[in-house]
């Protein structure tokens, strides 16, 4: 995957889709818990970019796998990016991050599988 070859670099919300539809990568939100139950992407992992950057793992869904990371604005997903490039993973982070996956039309759900907003 060209994305992933020199560190981490970013890819748009809709390419973001596309390669975890695809099951090719895992798409990871480092958001705070609040913000992650307000509303997500479906199907994607979640680790607080506060517990990734104290040292914890990958959960076990993206683990050995690319990971494309997502937060609110792309502040906090290219930091995790960061992090996770220097510990070996495959990453990328997603330009605009939720703000921009919903503007372009992606879905958002809440915690409970609703219509999410993002926090």
């Amino acid at each position: 995957m060209s994305f992933f070859r020199r560190g981490p670099g970013r890819v748009t919300p809709a390419e973001a889709a596309r390669m975890t539809a695809d099951g090719s990568a895992v798409l990871l939100d480092v958001r705070e818990s609040s913000e992650w139950h307000a509303g997500h992407a479906p199907g994607a992992s979640h680790l607080p970019l506060s517990r990734l950057a104290a040292g914890a793992p990958l959960p076990k869904s993206a683990t050995g796998r690319p990971v494309v990371v997502i937060c609110r604005s792309g502040n906090r997903s290219r930091q995790a990016a960061r992090i996770l490039a220097d510990r070996g993973a495959q990453a990328v982070d997603v330009v605009g991050g939720m703000t921009s996956w919903a503007a372009e039309g992606l879905p958002v759900r809440d915690r409970h599988g609703a219509a999410g907003t993002v926090a």
